[in-house]
This record gives C-alpha cells, sequence and structure tokens, in this order.
C-alpha cells in the first residue's frame, strides 16, 4: 500500500530519514517498522517564522518495496541516416530540441558559435583577469547557452509549456543529483553543470547527430519565403528543411541579420537594472532570524522581492545566494553583469539582479527612431555607460547601496566577488530615470519588508541588462514563422522562454512542430 503524506518537520538532530518514518508512521496509524521505504517527491523551506521547518510531501510505502525504476524513459535511436534537422545555438533550448530529434528519429544537426565547454573555460579566464572579450566564446556563447557557467537555476513558473518533470529527469539521466526532482528551487551549481552538457554532448553523437562548434550562422538563403540554406562564417552552405533558431538573447548579429532579410521582427518589454551584492551571512540573519551562524541542516538564505513603482515592477532576478558576480558582456566596449553560484552555494557573498520593467513602447521615446530595435539600442547605450563609467575595461561601475538611494558618491566600496574590480561611480545619476528613480524607490521599500537589506554593506553593480531578449521573432501556433517556411524560433531568442527549465521545454516542442513538415 502507497500513501501520499504532506509533512512538516522542524530542525533537530535526528535524521531526516527517521523523523519522516515516525511522523508518517504516526499520521497513518501505523507501526514504523511497517513503513518498508519513504520516497521524498518535494521539498521546501518555511522561514516566515522564528522557527524554520523544512516542509516534505513524501510517498510512504507500506509493507512493500519502492519501485525500482524512474516513469520517465528516454528512448534514443540511430538516427545516422535520417532526415535532418538544422539546429542553430547549443544553450538549452538547442540541446533539447536536438534531444527531442533523436527520440521522434530525426538527425539534429547543430551549429554552435562558440566552443565546447572546456574550452570555454579559456576565454572565461580571458574576460575575467585580462578583460578580453571573445565575441563567439564567452558567459553567453558557447556549449550550454548562458546557463553553463552562470548558475544552473532550474526554478520555473511556466508550468503549462510542457512536462517540467521531463526536463529533470532528462537532466538526471545525463548525471545531475536527483536532489533537483524535490528541491522546491533546484540547482545544479555550475561547477557541475559542464559535466552534464558533456553527457549530453556524447548522448547526441552517440546517436547520429552532429555538433558543429565555432560554426556561426553568417547568413539566410531564403526564397520565396522558404528557409533554402544557411551560411556559416567559413563560406560553407548548407541545404535546410527545418531550422530551429535557438541563439539566445544576446545573438544582436542574428536580429539584425533577419532585418536585414525583411524577416518580421518585434520589439518587446524586457527588464534592466543592477546587480546588487550583500554578505551572505547578512541574508541568512535576516531569513532565518539566527546570528548569522544557520544551522547546518540550511542551506545559504535567498530570497525573492518585488515592488510596484510608478506602475513598473521593480523586482530581484536570479538571486544567487553564496555565490559570485561575473562579466557577462558579449562584445568589447560593454559592460555586463550576472550572478552564479556553485552547487555547495558556499561563497560569502549573495546577489541577485535588482531590475526595473521596461515598457519599450512607452518608457524610452527617444529610441523611437530605431524602430524594431529600439529596446536593443536602448539596452546596448546602458552597457556603453557602464563600461565608460567603469573605466573602459571590465572593471564594472559601482556604489554603496545607501548612497545609491541618498545620491551620494561612495568614497569607498565593499568586498566583491566581482573578479575584474569596481570603480566608485554616481550610478544614482548615471542610470536613466525610468531605471534609477524607481530602482531608489525599490530598494527604500525592500529595506522595510527585509529589515537589514537596506545596508551600506552592500554594493550595487552595473549593468545588469541581459534579463531577457528585447526582440520578439513572432511564430504561428504551428511555432513556425509567420512568414519564411522552415524557419522555427525558439527558446530565449525568440522571447519564448525565460531560464533554462522553460528554454528547454520550448526547445522540445520546436522540435516536435520542425518535425511536422518534413
Amino acid at each position: 500500500m502507497v500513501k501520499e503524506l504532506q509533512l512538516r518537520i522542524s530542525l533537530t538532530e535526528e535524521t531526516i530519514q527517521d523523523i519522516l518514518i515516525k511522523k508518517a508512521a504516526k499520521k497513518l496509524g501505523v507501526e514504523p517498522e511497517n513503513i518498508t521505504s519513504i520516497k521524498v517527491h518535494r521539498k521546501s523551506i518555511d522561514a516566515r517564522k522564528k522557527e524554520v521547518f523544512f516542509n516534505y510531501k513524501i510517498a510512504t510505502y507500506i509493507n512493500e518495496p519502492p519501485p525500482e525504476q524512474t516513469a520517465y524513459h528516454f528512448d534514443y535511436k540511430d538516427v545516422s541516416s535520417a532526415k535532418e534537422i538544422h539546429i542553430v545555438g547549443f544553450g538549452p533550448a538547442g540541446m533539447y530540441a536536438a534531444l527531442r530529434c533523436i527520440e521522434l528519429g530525426y538527425k539534429p544537426i547543430v551549429l554552435e558559435r562558440g566552443k565546447n565547454v572546456q574550452d570555454r573555460r579559456r576565454d572565461l579566464r580571458a574576460i575575467n583577469q585580462f578583460h578580453e572579450v571573445n565575441k563567439d566564446s564567452n558567459y553567453c556563447f558557447g556549449e550550454g547557452g548562458a546557463g553553463t557557467y552562470s548558475d544552473g537555476k532550474l526554478y520555473t513558473r511556466s508550468l503549462k509549456r510542457g512536462d517540467v518533470r521531463r526536463i529533470f529527469e532528462n537532466l538526471v539521466y545525463h548525471g545531475a543529483t536527483e536532489k533537483i526532482l524535490i528541491d522546491a528551487h533546484p540547482h545544479i551549481g555550475t561547477n557541475k553543470l559542464p559535466k552534464i552538457i558533456k553527457n549530453i554532448r556524447e548522448t547526441i553523437l552517440k546517436y547520429g547527430g552532429e555538433i558543429h562548434f565555432n560554426s556561426r550562422v553568417s547568413d539566410f538563403i531564403i526564397k520565396n519565403n522558404k528557409l533554402k540554406a544557411i551560411r556559416i562564417q567559413n563560406g560553407q552552405e548548407l541545404s535546410v528543411n527545418a531550422v530551429i533558431l535557438a541563439t539566445g538573447h544576446s545573438a544582436r548579429d542574428i536580429f539584425e541579420l533577419l532585418n536585414n532579410k525583411n524577416v518580421l521582427l518585434k520589439a518587446k518589454s524586457f527588464a534592466m537594472g543592477v546587480r546588487v551584492e550583500h554578505p551572505q551571512e547578512l541574508i541568512d540573519q535576516i531569513q532565518y532570524s539566527c546570528n548569522g551562524q544557520r544551522n547546518g541542516l540550511l542551506p545559504a538564505a535567498a530570497y525573492s522581492l518585488v515592488h510596484q513603482v510608478k506602475n513598473r515592477g521593480v523586482y530581484s532576478f536570479c538571486m544567487c545566494p553564496g555565490g559570485f558576480i561575473v562579466p557577462a558582456a558579449t562584445a568589447p566596449g560593454e559592460v555586463v553583469v550576472n550572478g552564479m553560484s556553485p552547487s555547495k552555494r558556499n561563497n560569502a557573498f549573495a546577489n541577485s539582479g535588482i531590475v526595473v520593467e521596461i515598457n519599450v513602447d512607452e518608457d524610452i521615446p527617444k529610441y523611437e527612431k530605431f524602430g524594431v530595435f529600439k529596446g536593443l539600442e536602448f539596452q546596448r547605450d546602458l552597457e556603453k555607460l557602464a563600461f565608460n563609467a567603469g573605466g573602459k575595461s571590465q572593471v564594472a561601475p559601482a556604489q554603496r547601496l545607501t548612497d545609491f538611494v541618498e545620491g551620494n558618491l561612495s568614497s569607498s566600496l565593499n568586498t566583491t566577488s566581482y573578479q575584474p574590480g569596481l570603480k566608485s561611480s554616481p550610478l544614482h545619476s548615471l542610470l536613466p530615470k525610468t531605471i534609477g528613480s524607481r530602482l531608489r524607490k525599490g530598494f527604500t521599500a525592500f529595506g522595510k519588508k527585509m529589515h537589514g537589506y537596506y545596508t551600506n554593506e552592500a554594493n550595487i553593480i552595473g549593468v545588469e541588462s541581459r534579463t531577457s531578449s528585447p526582440i520578439n521573432i513572432p511564430r504561428k501556433n504551428t511555432l513556425e514563422h509567420p512568414e519564411v517556411t522552415g524557419l522555427f524560433p525558439c527558446g530565449e531568442g525568440g522571447g519564448y522562454a525565460g531560464g533554462i527549465i522553460s528554454a528547454a521545454m520550448d526547445g522540445e516542442r520546436c522540435a516536435e512542430a520542425a518535425s511536422q513538415i518534413l
């Protein structure tokens, strides 16, 4: 007999397993020894009050063994001689599109502008230590996309877009810990993701798919509104029938190429702001009502904040407990910051993007002359501003949080995890009012919601500008572009995802849609 239970437990010296069995036995009216096994389906932390609780959803097996296998199976088959589907980009959307193609019996041919995960490391070192930006290999471009070396948070609200559990199970199939199947806010970690991504690559190659690195698409050959071929940077031209375009939110050259080909694009709203960095010990103290020394069972504390200012949301984005801030520029002459965490989340700092909603039709009237690229040009200008304010390198402009809100230049800055370094800058006057004034009011409100959050122990660092794409590549209900047959805009680059999991689900959907026209 199997029973599903919701249990709530406080911190204790006993093992979690023992507590769950005792509580389940009492709730079900059976002896603990009759419970042959339990399986945790969901785990979350409730730290809203002084006493912290763990909430568990478990399956309890009474006088019977648990099932040995998951209900999910991945039926990969040899597709080396099958019909081809071309995939541009090998981030989460491109990877899962390729895996799904193989399950459906089609051969994926992946073109990735960047390098594999191992070779990307040299270019990340170059941007961190020597401030050299490789436009094709950086924190955004390369095998695994932006998620590989910028955290691997797997939380999503996109529960209606596909089978979320299937995406998680596939990650476990390729080497991720089973903890991601139960945690309310699952996370893999930057240090562990490369191995998983390498395993996904090997699965694709093993079953007959192709992956070509250092293969940036330089042209689309469109005839009679049908995509006939794609050309890559070395001049090679490939005939195509179906192309899944999964290039991510930062592939500006792809947007410009499509526009030059008169392919329909649309400007879309997005968000920009700064990244704030606190001592992790302080966030632990606030969230867990402790003296900063949290119980060993508790992870580094996270937070989620939102406040409305002048009809625009100001909110936390990509919060990284025990993490690092990294330089995420994709071209020389710009400074972009992002956050990441290792699997243990054991760094001394907590950081989060704090961003403001930008309505491209109302908030940036000076950029109307750029038409569909008005949001992209606004984004680009803010990144150039950060580059100049930081001293024209990857050093980032920064300010103490309280100084930013009060309008004072910081005479000194707090220690930071941002390796290229910080330069004290008057971000309160440099940022456009549509962003800066709302951020200042947002931070004040956050300080009232989280007592201790508003402090001069925190730095704000600019700019957090790549939260999502400022461009939408339209598509029909069939997921095909409305004007170009054979083109399937996909994932964050098309404006259809907002993270690893939603992008992966969209990749699977696009693979299924592309297979229908072959």
